[in-house]
């Protein structure tokens, strides 16, 4: 039976996706539509109005470290599969992927220039998104809320 950690009040560390939908419906059934489970992923369908409250509860879990998702689908077998490569803050470096599907090329560069992960040995590594000169990566969770000037917003 999924738990939630007293302490901070989110979902306890290494649960599984559906003891933490478990969970996540328990404490906050207001917050909580349709649960579904496919392929190995749980969605919750939450109300619009709750959105940002239940990422916050989700928020919670702890998550120290970076992750590179691969999602491979095969379009003549049907089959589909993730890959994960975990890393972490100080090394934020993984090998591309750029020469076996050149799609990746785009990707790799839209995580480089949001997220700051390096694909070492990526034939074009530059920003896609955001200016040539722009500082930082704006999806990362240390990027000043306002950026930076420049660019924010006043």
């Amino acid at each position: 039976m999924a738990t939630i950690d007293e302490q901070t009040g989110g979902p306890q560390e290494n649960q599984t996706p559906s003891q933490i939908a478990a969970a996540f419906q328990r404490e906050h059934p207001e917050w909580t539509g349709e649960v579904a489970e496919a392929f190995g992923e749980t969605t919750i369908t939450v109300p619009r109005e709750y959105v940002v409250a239940a990422c916050e509860f989700l928020k919670q879990t702890p998550e120290l470290e970076f992750k590179v998702n691969y999602h491979l689908f095969s379009t003549t077998k049907h089959h589909r599969l993730r890959l994960k490569v975990v890393l972490n803050e100080d090394d934020v470096h993984v090998p591309t992927v750029a020469g076996v599907w050149r799609t990746a090329n785009w990707h790799e560069r839209e995580t480089y220039d949001l997220f700051g992960i390096v694909f070492d040995g990526h034939p074009d590594l530059r920003r896609i998104l955001l200016p040539d000169d722009w500082q930082g990566h704006a999806l990362r969770k240390d990027f000043p809320l306002r950026g930076y000037e420049p660019y924010s917003l006043k």
